[in-house]
């Protein structure tokens, strides 16, 4: 009983007080801009792709099938890999931008 005094005592003192109630909302208020996604490519042909690896067991192998693919059967111009720290969270601003001139992405999972 000793050990919870200290706080019996700050309870206690807080009788008759008034407490106001303030409620939050956890939700994100931001308002969403939606646009228009951009046009589909007619062809791969002389694209550069960007590949994206979000650093989970496995991708890189999909990856490199993939980018094999993509040279020889689709004939892309150009290939730029890139890789997430970790898959827990969303690409840092550094990896958005290795692909920000890339004409398609390709996000790869795996495990």
């Amino acid at each position: 009983m000793a050990r919870w005094r200290p706080f019996l005592q700050r309870a206690s003192s807080l009788k008759g007080m008034q407490m106001s109630d303030k409620l939050i909302n956890p939700m994100n208020e931001t308002p969403a801009r939606v646009s228009a996604p951009p046009a589909r490519l007619r062809s791969l042909e002389g694209k550069t792709v960007g590949l994206l690896d979000i650093s989970k067991t496995g991708g890189n192998l999909f990856l490199d099938r993939l980018e094999q693919l993509l040279r020889e059967q689709f004939h892309v111009a150009n290939v730029v890999r890139a890789m997430k720290p970790t898959f827990a969270k969303p690409a840092p601003p550094v990896i958005i931008e290795q692909l920000r001139g890339t004409d398609a992405v390709i996000e790869a999972l795996a495990d």
